[in-house]
């Protein structure tokens, strides 16, 4: 199968714009601009120049005006500003780095790859490397290069590149990096370069390379490094010296789990991915055996060092009596210790003393008077196998009803386990491989469950081996490892056609980062998750959006979950991930920071409000008692309350809705779902002969298409004016600096600045086609264009900084766009078109089932569709009770998520169809808002209400947007 890219995915657009403001005022490559100036000279394109080794990187603006283009764009995506572009207490780097943070499975190697494409043709600049922390890393970035090629060949109209990975036995590659004058692109290994001349070639004078080291033919290019992973990468002082050889012009460090936030652009975290539903949703399915405390119970949770010790102590859990009975309590005991006065409970008095404890990394265990060893991760006295053969149950079952579910969808389904040692799977008698315990425990289920006699061929373990090619356990950061991981990687693709019958995957390890697949629906943890970060690794490995066999990624959220099979419980994964993720990104679940609301539009000026106005919200949040003053949300803020009203000062109540919703993002409740609490929610076949809903469904269910009327005059017009009331376009700017230098025995230092001049850039320069460029970002006619552009008056700006006025008046003219687009739509019949009611069956047969808390059981089942009405709050809880006891009320239905009105903002899908009765039978489509009055609901909101209301009127439906019942039925009933 063939796996295909979106190109219009919004997230990914923001980073890879973020990325290329950062250089705003550099000239722009002479192949993509028209003459207006003939004296040229020798110069190359710009972005490049000659070096005596090559074609190296070349930047023409100065640091000043980078900070300003990183301090504007982190203004835009709401992220406290840089002071510095180096700042020395933070980086020992000369050059500046700029970090990018994407959560797992959002796409963040094409972003950067992406990237490479967008800032040759924007700024002319030709050399790049990748940089990675590991074999499977560098196979997944060779992977995407290799499958975004026609991809990347389309979007850049066919622009000529190159990658190759670095290898000290190739150097002739090395060379062709440096003197080639086309995109190069090489991935290395940080392994490949860390170390000096006597223990890497990198640093060697090579004969092939006429008496040349690599590493000065690469630092000659001043290359743009791209860090994948720099957590991983440059995390010690002998990794960031390697980097530093590479004499960077600058870095973009791409992580979702960074440790040095250097001049972050842009922030796409693990909640926001989830909110925006670029992830699959997370639900925990708890498998857990009900506690004996009639006999001692031990288990081995992990063996430690105090600070400061080298006498290790083990971590277990043990049974304990206290004053309200018996419970497990996890604890710290060393050498010698009794169990017996650590639990209060006599059963633990025969030999339970603390004989030994072993650290040695892969054969931690503990072992006591009586002779018992418990290993890592074993206990004594419990359930555990029980549990691991419920656990397995458990996921072969709702990996096989996904499979039956997802089959009309062309969706394979794969399933991954976690498992504590290699010998559980796979064991060896005389080097020939047997069974383990679970792989025959898994087997013997899935036959049962399934009918199939072909177990053996759909479930397989990845592990690493020894000298002789048997499985064995490791660290999972052994070069053993990498060597495992990368055979999956050149699995992935395999792994997601259904004709290859491998659908279940054992790993000895959580696989860390650069594997994932998309199609991983269950994950099923059979070991205990100790070491911080460990949940968040584990789920990282499913998040992805799955893809159908056309290699098309699936957006339905009904497909797009992914289910942990845990061996504990709901509240305590939910925790612990949550802590997860807090320790890896530094978000603070619950805290609001004074910047969080700089990215909100606001409805006056439709631009973002800016961090200045984030700040006077948040004071004013804090005054109002919904925050204290750390930022965290206090009780009064329940946004989900019928009552609730955000009660803030006038000057803040146009941009009341928005900040409602963007402080919903820092609350954790209900990202993770216990999938113990489900209920499948069933479709009522009877109801297709309801004489009611045939004819509320013949009535609602035409399809319309939309154009849009407006005056070309008086889209010019207002654009003429929006464009006339920008603030004045800045021209690149050059500074000369001329400084006293002192030579001492500590080094060359600056004394003092002797002269400092700052003058604009020389206006006589290639100037982009902004023609082209406008057309591109607002698909107006080149004559629409040029009338504007006439009129504006403000084509001196153009000249004195091309890019930056391209790209405001791109902003400013989609907005006007935006405007007159909604208030001159128009809807009109597509013939005999219309939804079918079939599509509530198809629908109900890809339904695993809805979460308890998010269900209203319908009383009179008759009146409805489904047993139970999925509501989204409270409002439309309530919608649903009053209309499920009125008296007036024939027939009743939550329209389903595939009911959608086309709209230029994206499909609206309305909330309700009702049939009532007074005198005569009315039909009627209503919208359920927690207010009618449009400033304290959201733009889009209000537009694809609008929307609404005119297809609707086309189709002659009476339609309208309420709160409760009786506005809903004012003046009908």
């Amino acid at each position: 199968m063939k796996l295909r890219f979106d190109a219009d995915l919004e997230h990914q657009r923001e980073a890879i714009a973020a990325i290329a403001g950062v250089f705003e005022g550099q000239e722009t490559p002479q192949s993509t601009y028209s003459q207006v100036s003939q004296s040229l000279g020798n110069a190359l394109f710009a972005g490049v120049e000659h070096s005596e080794l090559g074609v190296a990187n070349a930047l023409n603006i100065d640091d000043s005006r980078i900070l300003q283009n990183v301090q504007r764009i982190q203004e835009q995506n709401g992220i406290a500003r840089s002071s510095a572009l180096i700042d020395g207490h933070d980086s020992d780097y000369k050059f500046p780095n700029f970090t990018v943070e994407m959560e797992t499975g959002t796409g963040k190697t094409y972003v950067y790859l992406r990237s490479i494409f967008d800032l040759n043709r924007r700024y002319g600049f030709k050399k790049f490397i990748v940089v990675v922390p590991s074999v499977a890393i560098r196979e997944g970035v060779l992977k995407s290069l290799e499958i975004t090629r026609e991809h990347f060949s389309a979007i850049y109209n066919k622009v000529p590149y190159d990658y190759f990975v670095y290898d000290s036995k190739k150097l002739g590659k090395v060379r062709q990096f440096a003197t080639d004058n086309i995109i190069k692109i090489m991935v290395i290994n940080i392994d490949a370069i860390r170390g000096d001349k006597n223990t890497r070639i990198f640093g060697q004078e090579r004969e092939e390379l006429a008496g040349h080291k690599p590493s000065e033919y690469v630092s000659a290019t001043r290359p743009i490094l791209i860090i994948d992973e720099p957590q991983s990468v440059d995390n010690t002082p002998i990794s960031q010296k390697a980097i530093e050889t590479l004499n960077p012009l600058f870095a973009f460090r791409y992580s979702a789990t960074h440790k040095n936030f250097y001049n972050l652009l842009y922030k796409l975290d693990p909640v926001r991915a989830y909110d925006m539903r670029l992830v699959k949703r997370i639900e925990i399915n708890s498998v857990q055996s009900e506690e004996n405390f009639n006999m001692p119970y031990i288990r081995l949770d992990a063996v430690d060092y105090d600070e400061g010790t080298k006498t290790p102590h083990a971590k277990v859990t043990i049974h304990v009596d206290g004053p309200n009975g018996s419970k497990s309590k996890k604890t710290k005991i060393k050498y010698r210790e009794n169990l017996s006065s650590k639990s209060n409970r006599s059963d633990y008095a025969e030999g339970f003393i603390v004989k030994s404890i072993s650290a040695k990394p892969g054969l931690e265990h503990i072992e006591f008077s009586n002779s018992t060893i418990i290993k890592l991760g074993e206990e004594l006295g419990g359930m555990s196998e029980e549990v691991i053969k419920a656990q397995i149950r458990d996921t072969i079952e709702l990996h096989l009803e996904r499979e039956e579910l997802f089959k009309k969808e062309g969706i394979k389904v794969l399933s991954l386990f976690f498992i504590d040692k290699v010998s559980n799977y796979r064991t060896y008698d005389s080097g020939i491989p047997q069974k383990g315990r679970f792989a025959k425990w898994f087997e013997e289920i899935y036959t049962e469950l399934s009918n199939d006699q072909s177990a053996e061929k759909v479930h397989n373990g990845y592990f690493s081996q020894d000298s002789k090619g048997r499985s064995r356990d490791t660290s999972g950061t052994t070069k053993t490892d990498e060597d495992t991981y990368n055979l999956i990687m050149r699995d992935k693709e395999r792994l997601l056609d259904v004709r290859e019958p491998l659908r279940f995957i054992f790993s000895h390890s959580a696989l860390k980062e650069g594997w994932d697949n998309p199609n991983v629906f269950q994950i099923c943890t059979l070991r205990n998750i100790g070491k911080d970060t460990e949940r968040r690794q584990t789920i990282g490995r499913g998040l992805r959006l799955p893809v159908n066999q056309e290699g098309e990624r699936i957006f339905d959220d009904n497909i797009n979950r992914l289910t942990v099979i845990a061996n504990e419980s709901f509240e305590d994964y939910a925790k612990a991930l949550q802590a997860d993720i807090e320790h890896d990104t530094g978000i603070q679940f619950g805290y609001i920071k004074p910047e969080a609301f700089s990215k909100l539009i606001s409805p006056v000026t439709n631009e973002a409000i800016g961090q200045e106005r984030s700040k006077d919200i948040w004071e004013e949040l804090e005054k109002q008692g919904y925050i204290n003053a750390e930022g965290k949300i206090q009780d009064k803020f329940a946004p989900d309350s019928p009552e609730f009203v955000l009660d803030v000062a006038d000057e803040f109540k146009t941009i009341r809705p928005a900040v409602i919703d963007e402080m919903k993002h820092y609350v954790f409740e209900s990202r993770i779902e216990n999938a113990r609490k489900k209920k499948r929610v069933k479709y009522r076949k009877e109801v297709k002969t309801n004489p009611d809903f045939i004819e509320l469904w013949k009535r609602i269910s035409k399809k319309t298409y939309y154009s849009v009327k407006y005056k070309t005059d008086e889209l010019i017009n207002e654009a003429v004016e929006e464009i006339r009331g920008m603030a004045e376009i800045e021209a690149v700017q050059i500074t000369r600096k001329i400084t006293e230098a002192n030579i001492t025995r500590a080094g060359v230092k600056e004394e003092k600045v002797l002269d400092e001049t700052t003058r604009d850039a020389d206006a006589k320069k290639q100037i982009p086609d902004i023609m082209a460029f406008l057309q591109r970002e607002t698909e107006l006619t080149r004559g629409t264009l040029h009338k504007i552009l006439l009129h504006s008056d403000r084509l001196k700006d153009f000249l004195r900084n091309p890019q930056a006025f391209m790209t405001e008046v791109a902003k400013r003219l989609n907005g006007v766009l935006h405007g007159i687009v909604i208030d001159g739509i128009k809807y009109e019949k597509i013939g005999d078109q219309a939804f079918e009611m079939r599509l509530f069956e198809e629908e109900d047969e890809k339904h695993l089932g809805t979460y308890l808390d998010r269900l209203y059981k319908v009383q009179n089942q008759d009146r409805t569709t489904h047993d139970y009405i999925v509501y989204e709050s409270k409002v439309e809880k309530e919608f649903a009770e009053k209309l499920d006891s009125m008296d007036s009320i024939r027939f009743f239905v939550k329209l389903p998520s595939w009911f959608v009105v086309p709209t230029p903002v994206g499909n609206y899908n309305p909330d309700w169809a009702i049939v009532a009765k007074k005198d005569a039978k009315v039909y009627l489509v209503r919208e359920t808002k927690g207010t009618l009055e449009e400033e304290k609901r959201r733009l889009i909101e209000n537009q694809k209400i609008k929307c609404g209301e005119r297809h609707f009127e086309a189709i002659d439906v009476d339609f309208a947007a309420c709160t409760n019942v009786q506005e809903a039925f004012k003046n009908v009933l």
